[in-house]
């Protein structure tokens, strides 16, 4: 059976209030909402609670949600957007989670220096990623954060595919510039 397919069956069972089919959506797409979120805010926890708010957010609209050729994949993604925006409007951002910081020091069993210079790394790149107009973060973030193809990134923003090629060949040309001023490289 076609992914497509399969989808719009599990979607249409979750419409149904089948928490079974919503359950396999979570677990489909939990990770590139995460993966957004992380990458927009910057903060694993906060990250965590705008995916799990999606989720929250979906479960409660998807009878409404309809197949207008945008990938279901977008729509979420559209409401984690808008979770961000409300997170940054918020003064929540100003916080530091101590804790969770050292839990990423800790993480993956790398010493505290490679987890330094790891989360380091991170930070500069999210940075970097901020300093793109917002189409290009759009893009950057939903092809190489959450994993989405260029037709289905075109789908989600209302662009054609090249112009989708065309604003990530200007951003990753402007991220090495941009990384490249931070690593002191010319």
């Amino acid at each position: 059976m076609d992914n497509v397919v399969k989808l719009k069956k599990i979607v249409e069972r979750a419409k149904n209030y089948d928490s079974e089919a919503f359950g396999q959506l979570y677990d489909m797409y939990f990770d590139k909402v995460f993966g957004y979120a992380y990458y927009k805010v910057g903060n694993r926890h906060e990250a965590e609670d705008i995916a799990e708010q999606v989720f929250l957010r979906a479960l409660e609209n998807i009878s409404g949600f309809e197949w207008r050729g945008i990938p279901f994949s977008a729509w979420l993604l559209r409401i984690a957007s808008n979770l961000v925006i409300d997170y940054y409007r918020s003064s929540k951002y100003k916080t530091v989670d101590i804790e969770n910081e050292v839990d990423l020091m800790l993480d993956n069993n790398h010493n505290p220096e490679q987890s330094a210079i790891r989360e380091f790394d991170r930070k500069e790149v999210i940075k970097a990623i901020q300093e793109l107009t917002e189409e290009q973060q759009q893009v950057i973030t939903m092809r190489f954060i959450a994993g989405m193809t260029n037709e289905e990134v075109a789908k989600a923003i209302n662009k054609n595919v090249g112009a989708v090629k065309a604003l990530q060949h200007r951003a990753i040309g402007s991220l090495s510039r941009i990384l490249g001023e931070t690593y002191g490289e010319t």
